[in-house]
């Protein structure tokens, strides 16, 4: 059974950081795209970074480059997102997904074949 746990979001103040962790498990992330989507309340779930897992290209939404940075750790299948200079409007839901094969193949967060439960990022101004 394929599993995605977020871990990391609180709440915090605009020009704060925080980072995200996503362990996965009963799942070879290693030929794979993996990416963090953000949900604000009322709002269609949208892409914020993903990565192709084998290469390490990265792909950022207009909205987060600059500020965000996606990463991970292959040896402890983790994925992380740093989240730098946070403004209000970075609040939501924040989700791991998973999907096999490289992102070319992922053109939007309806793509993700595998996803996590999310985990809640507040930013106050």
């Amino acid at each position: 059974e394929v599993q995605l746990v977020e871990s990391g979001g609180a709440s915090v103040q605009s020009g704060g950081f925080l980072r995200l962790s996503c362990t996965i498990s009963g799942y070879a992330v290693s030929s794979n795209c993996m990416g963090w989507a953000r949900q604000a309340a009322g709002m269609e779930r949208a892409g914020g970074a993903k990565m192709n897992i084998a290469g390490g290209s990265t792909y950022y939404a207009d909205s987060v480059r600059g500020r965000f940075t996606i990463s991970r750790d292959n040896s402890e299948n983790t994925l992380y997102l740093q989240m730098d200079s946070l403004k209000p409007e970075d609040t939501g839901m924040y989700y791991c997904a998973a999907h096999p094969g490289p992102c070319t193949v992922v053109p939007s967060t309806s793509h993700f074949r595998y996803w996590g439960q999310g985990t809640q990022v507040t930013v106050s101004s």
